[in-house]
């Protein structure tokens, strides 16, 4: 007989998009994203951190000031789309645990990701998230928060 306490597809995407989130090197906030295709297979992944070449130890990671992170940090779903290197995302499902900013929700559209799961929405008053949400809902991107009834999956590197 099969085990039956598997994960979902749902569970194990939004998994990736968490472990790759741990990928971040920001000290406040670590996102991440995972993009798959209609056959459950993962296209990318990525996470919010500085463009190739730009290190992380010469660049600010400050939220206020003359200098913050907010000029130089690329968006965990745009770094996923970036990483596809130029796969047909048409029709994919983008996992990502915080909701979309207006930035990221002109590339996910341009890149014809059909839906996005996300875990939680923390910026949904700001005028940002307003505007993500207004063009993902008139190019027809479908909006799904993310649900299981698991805590947690554990991953167990001394089994």
């Amino acid at each position: 007989m099969k085990r039956l306490d598997y994960i979902s597809w749902d569970e194990y995407f939004m998994g990736v998009s968490l472990l790759a989130a741990k990928r971040s090197k920001d000290p406040n906030t670590q996102v991440g994203a995972c993009i798959v295709d209609q056959n459950n297979i993962i296209l990318s992944t990525g996470y919010n951190g500085f463009p190739y070449g730009c290190s992380d130890d010469e660049y600010s990671w400050a939220r206020d000031g003359e200098d913050t992170k907010y000029s130089y940090v690329v968006h965990a779903e745009l770094n996923a789309i970036l990483n596809a290197r130029g796969k047909d995302l048409k029709g994919a499902k983008l996992y990502v645990d915080l909701f979309p900013c207006n930035e990221c929700a002109k590339a996910i559209i341009q890149s014809g990701i059909a839906e996005i799961i996300y875990l939680y929405d923390k910026y949904a008053d700001t005028p940002q998230t307003i505007a993500s949400k207004k063009m993902l809902t008139s190019a027809g991107v479908k909006l799904t928060q993310f649900s299981t009834a698991k805590d947690s999956i554990v991953l167990d590197f001394n089994k």
